[in-house]
């Protein structure tokens, strides 16, 4: 059946599915692009667990055995399709997780030959290893599995690709059942994987294993840590069930697994540190962090932005236009936080969007972190820079309020619409929810243009600095 339902479904979202899945050809060739490999030797899937199925499915079919570890998924696949007895070699499939090198997987690949090698790379992302897809351009019998569900936060969504040669593709595609991918997944995967999300991804991860090496580093002192791989540790706490019960009482998921106990890592500290807590390991108390994230999509702009306003860095900005990057860096290195901020927008049109839509963004981003804005200071502050000069006062009130009061007679430095500035930071308080006053003066408009933006950085550092605990109203809510 490949004609469409007689109508859309009565869901939010819900535009176009009333249509079957068509192929994944576009997810391959962002896959590909992400994995460094060409696009006819990736297979969209669903899920590293379905790739998994299709090398016991196609063992099945062709009265094959497969060898692999003993554990989880693994097992489970086993025990649905058994082994038959002594197989070809041909016909046999051999599963292991990463080797670490792909110099070993190679050497592998070359020894269980003609078996086919499956390497299971679901959490490479976490670790320092080269991944094994850089050799499956010289081995015919070896098929890399990838997964989105924890590096990309898709574990409820479940996709993930199968890489190898074009020949071993097909073999296994010949066990793929229809319509294998359904199209709400393609729409998530393809988003995940936008280029606008790479810089935010990458620091997620990034975090992630910081606040692993943490707990392994405090959990070591009182019992054995495996550091392992991924968002999870291996520890052996003496009495593994009672440990279990003591992390339920913390709203901590874990689980046993022999003898050792699966401990999640998350990339909130202050999650981690209920963790520790319920081992008896008491962290110092600090105040969480001020972290906000925006997502912002539209039909002419694609954009995340992050801020973390109690940590000076790391401060990385793709907007495509240079100059404005430059901007925005100035209002993070002088604002003293850290910015993350990516835009993939229709600058073969115009930049006005992309500079819009991103001091929307940042400016979203700074309200969520801003939280209730207790024991902020509110206020703030006077620029010059050379002949130029530029005030900007803030109040950050909740309320918005923009009032820019200065002029350019150059319409473009570099790709950047110097009109804009204006717009900016009109942007920026209705979003934040700020009063936001500016003048600017001077006769160089790349001064004046960068007095402004440092000026309104150094207005923000003074404005979010934390000075107590109460909020900065007499109405006692901001």
């Amino acid at each position: 059946m490949t004609l469409p339902a007689p109508y859309p479904p009565l869901v939010s979202g819900g535009e176009g599915l009333d249509r079957y899945p068509g192929d994944a050809s576009a997810l391959a060739a962002r896959m590909a692009a992400v994995y460094g490999v060409p696009a006819e030797q990736v297979l969209p899937l669903r899920g590293l667990t379905h790739a998994l199925e299709l090398a016991w499915r196609l063992a099945a079919r062709d009265g094959g055995s497969v060898e692999a570890p003993k554990a989880e998924p693994y097992d489970s696949l086993a025990a649905i399709y058994p082994a038959k007895g002594e197989t070809a070699p041909e016909k046999s499939i051999v599963v292991i997780r990463a080797l670490g090198s792909p110099e070993a997987v190679a050497e592998m690949a070359v020894r269980v030959a003609p078996a086919l090698l499956v390497v299971d790379e679901g959490l490479i992302e976490f670790s320092d290893s080269v991944s094994a897809v850089t050799v499956v351009a010289d081995q015919p019998n070896l098929i890399v599995l990838r997964s989105l569900s924890l590096a990309y936060g898709l574990a409820g969504a479940r996709v993930g690709a199968a890489i190898a040669q074009a020949p071993t593709l097909a073999r296994l595609a010949s066990v793929l059942e229809p319509y294998a991918l359904p199209e709400p997944l393609l729409r998530l995967a393809m988003q995940a994987l936008d280029p606008s999300r790479m810089i935010e991804t990458a620091e997620r991860i990034a975090s992630v294993r910081r606040e692993r090496e943490r707990i392994v580093r405090e959990l070591g002192r009182q019992m054995p840590v495996e550091q392992g791989v991924g968002p999870i540790i291996m520890a052996r706490p003496e009495e593994p069930a009672a440990a279990l019960a003591g992390l339920k009482a913390y709203g901590v998921e874990a689980d046993l697994s022999g003898e050792r106990l699966r401990l999640p890592i998350s990339i909130k500290s202050e999650v981690n540190d209920r963790l520790l807590a319920a081992f008896g390991l008491t962290p110092a108390k600090r105040r969480p962090s001020r972290i906000g994230q925006a997502v912002r999509d539209t039909k002419e702009t694609r954009i995340v932005c992050a801020v973390d306003l109690d940590a000076p860095g790391p401060v990385k900005i793709e907007t495509g236009v240079g100059f404005f990057d430059h901007m925005l860096e100035q209002i993070a290195a002088h604002g003293g936080f850290s910015l993350r901020l990516q835009c993939e927008g229709d600058l073969h049109t115009d930049p006005h969007h992309t500079i819009e839509d991103s001091a929307i963004a940042l400016g979203q981003a700074l309200k969520q972190a801003l939280g209730e804005r207790k024991g902020i200071a509110r206020y703030g502050f006077v620029l010059p820079m050379d002949e130029a000069n530029a005030t900007v006062s803030i109040d950050l009130s909740g309320r918005p309020y923009p009032l820019f009061e200065g002029a350019f007679e150059t319409p473009f430095i570099g790709d950047y619409r110097t009109d804009l500035t204006a717009h900016v930071f009109r942007s920026l308080a209705e979003a934040m929810g700020a009063a936001v006053h500016i003048k600017v003066t001077g006769q160089d408009d790349h001064h004046k243009t960068e007095a402004v933006y440092k000026a309104f950085g150094r207005a923000l550092r003074q404005a979010i600095r934390v000075e107590g605990d109460a909020v900065p109203s007499t109405k006692g809510v901001l």
